[in-house]
């Protein structure tokens, strides 16, 4: 079972009227679509909804949906927010099997620059990638892709080959063959080297 339980009541009407009653009855609206049984409307009770999701295991994570003692492992794969009070106004859930393969995309992570000889030479994380498209188990998905920096020179490109993936996922065609990130000479580095190149001439011609 995933770790986040919804226990969601099916709601009698749709569209906006349905939707702005289930929050003034203390829930979050929200749609259950995928699967042969077509878009359903439900909604989950506000505190319950918000203690999913602050736990950061909700958006983009297996979770089972509870009704009428039933159990349905689902994908919540997007959240809409109030634009004022940032307060969870409708939610998509997915129907899937836990094994199934799906697309999502997962957040990029870096650790320990410090360890990288090209970052402490004064390089730059010039980043390309900040979430990779996975297809992966619905039972298997990460919460993020760690990259680490340790070892890497100036000049180091991070692959999603690169990547340590779970069991049975693999990287989508398109973000496979793209880079992640590469560690090159800074901004500021190459102004200081310009400098300095420009600098010479003029201290040579001086001394003659």
């Amino acid at each position: 079972m995933a770790d986040i339980v919804l226990n969601v009541e099916v709601r009698e009407g749709t569209g906006t009227g349905a939707a702005r009653a289930a929050r003034r009855d203390g829930s979050v609206p929200g749609v259950l679509y995928g699967g042969p049984l077509g878009p359903v409307a439900i909604s989950v009770r506000k505190n319950e909804f918000r203690k999913a999701l602050y736990s950061g295991k909700l958006l983009g994570h297996l979770v089972t949906l509870k009704h009428d003692g039933k159990n349905q492992p689902v994908i919540a794969k997007d959240i809409q927010f109030h634009p004022v009070s940032d307060e969870p106004v409708h939610f998509d859930l997915y129907r899937v099997d836990e094994h199934q393969l799906i697309k999502i995309a997962v957040p990029v992570h870096f650790k320990n620059e410090e360890l990288s000889p090209g970052m402490k030479a004064g390089g730059a994380l010039n980043v390309n990638l900040h979430e990779v498209q996975l297809e992966v188990p619905a039972d298997s998905i990460p919460e993020e892709l760690v990259v680490d920096l340790t070892g890497l020179e100036m000049g180091a490109v991070i692959h999603t080959s690169d990547l340590k993936l779970p069991k049975g996922a693999k990287v989508s065609k398109h973000d496979s063959e793209l880079p992640i990130a590469s560690i090159n000479i800074s901004s500021a580095a190459k102004s200081e080297a310009a400098d300095e190149a420009a600098a010479a001439p003029a201290e040579g011609a001086s001394e003659g």
